[in-house]
This record gives C-alpha cells, sequence and structure tokens, in this order.
C-alpha cells in the first residue's frame, strides 16, 4: 500500500512548524521535522568543536548522530540522548544549519534519514526542499510563505516568550540574508515545486492555514 505524503515547504518563520504538526496530529500521521535535523546537526557540530570549514568532519557527525523526536503540543529533540529543544530555535543555531545544508555530501547522508520517516498510515514532512528533492512523488504539496518583516516579528515574540533576549531588527536582517543563502545554493535551494499550492500566511490565522491544507489532502 502506498504511504501518503504531505510536504510543506518555505521558508524559516513562516509558521511551517506550527501548523504541520497540527495538520499531523488531525491526520493521524507521523511528522519529519527535517529543519530540526539540520539545526541538530549544526549544534552537534559546535558542541564537538567542529570548525564549518571542516565539511569531512561535519559529514562524520551528520553519520553519527542519533536523533530522537517526540511531537505533543511541542517537538522535543534529542541529540545523543541530550535535550537539546531549547537550542534549535536560536538564530546562531539556524545560521549554523544553513552553512552545513548547503554541503551536498551531508544532504545525502541526511536523505536517507528523512526518508524513513515514510511509513503507513502517512507522513507529513516539513522543510524547504520535502516536496522538491525528498519526497518529489508526494501526492499533497504546500509552499508557505510569508513577509520577512512578518516573520521577524513572529520570531522575535517566539524567542521573548521563552525568556531569550532579541534584537528585531537583527533577526530580520538575518532572515533575509538566510533566504538569499538558501535561494541561491547550488544543492538543493529552496523553491517552490511546480504541483505546489502557494499559501501566504503574512495575513491568515493558523486555523486558517491548516484547513486550507486539510482540505487539500481531503480533495485527494
Amino acid at each position: 500500500m502506498a504511504v501518503p505524503v504531505l510536504t510543506i515547504d518555505g521558508p524559516s518563520g513562516a509558521g511551517k512548524g506550527t501548523v504541520s504538526r497540527l495538520v499531523a496530529k488531525m491526520l493521524g500521521w507521523h511528522y519529519l521535522d527535517s529543519g530540526s535535523i539540520y539545526r541538530s546537526l549544526a549544534l552537534a557540530v559546535s558542541k564537538q568543536g567542529i570548525d564549518l570549514a571542516d565539511e569531512a568532519g561535519i559529514v562524520k557527525a551528520a553519520e553519527a548522530m542519533r536523533l530522537e523526536f517526540e511531537c505533543g503540543e511541542e517537538l522535543t529533540v534529542r541529540l545523543n540522548g541530550q535535550d537539546i529543544t531549547a537550542e534549535i530555535p536560536l538564530e546562531s543555531t539556524g545560521n549554523r544549519a544553513s552553512t552545513v545544508a548547503a554541503i551536498p555530501e551531508v544532504r545525502r547522508v541526511l536523505l536517507k534519514k528523512q526518508r524513513d520517516f515514510k511509513q503507513l498510515p502517512g507522513l507529513v514532512a516539513d522543510g524547504r526542499d520535502m516536496g522538491t528533492v525528498v519526497f518529489p512523488e508526494a501526492p499533497f504539496k504546500v509552499f508557505l510563505t510569508a513577509s520577512a518583516s512578518e516573520r521577524a516579528v513572529r520570531r522575535y515574540k517566539q524567542l521573548k516568550e521563552k525568556g531569550i533576549d532579541a534584537n528585531l531588527v537583527q533577526i530580520t536582517n538575518e532572515i533575509e540574508e538566510r533566504d538569499r543563502r538558501d535561494r541561491e545554493r547550488a544543492t538543493a535551494p529552496l523553491a517552490m515545486a511546480s504541483d505546489a499550492l502557494f499559501l501566504d500566511s503574512s495575513d491568515m490565522t493558523i486555523d486558517s492555514v491548516v484547513e486550507e491544507i486539510l482540505n487539500l489532502v481531503r480533495k485527494g
């Protein structure tokens, strides 16, 4: 029996994580947060003192890292048994993740780990190249975005709520720079699949975004 896959791609801060977890819960499907996979690797690299220019060292860390995901009200991520959930959303982690994700061999190593999440009754895959590279055969694809300014405000509020010091102007600049790097990188750049549903969430509620996506799946 074919395993149905729903891919939700888009830039950082567009609400993919929240929306994807809600959709997965409502459908009763498995959930893959590919962004956490790359952010976890970025943390593994940092904790092991591996230089970002040491591609061989980063690939070795990717092959060795052990990840566990618990998807409840919030996503819990464990790296080699250590809870790293609080470190995942940091801007510094995101910037390192964008750098390691641009290494072709790293993407090859982590590609299989991502595809292993494809199990019955179905999978909701959240990322930046889920519908174009990881699951190009997926029957359901969404590209979820929002303006850079709106995404910066969302991230700023998220960090402040967690008690993390944040600067809105700095976050905006970092998001715009990361968008540019992700669009221009040679390997698996951020791009919308030709058969994806485009959703701009700048002026949409989470509930309305979720309903649009559920309707896509229900229509088959």
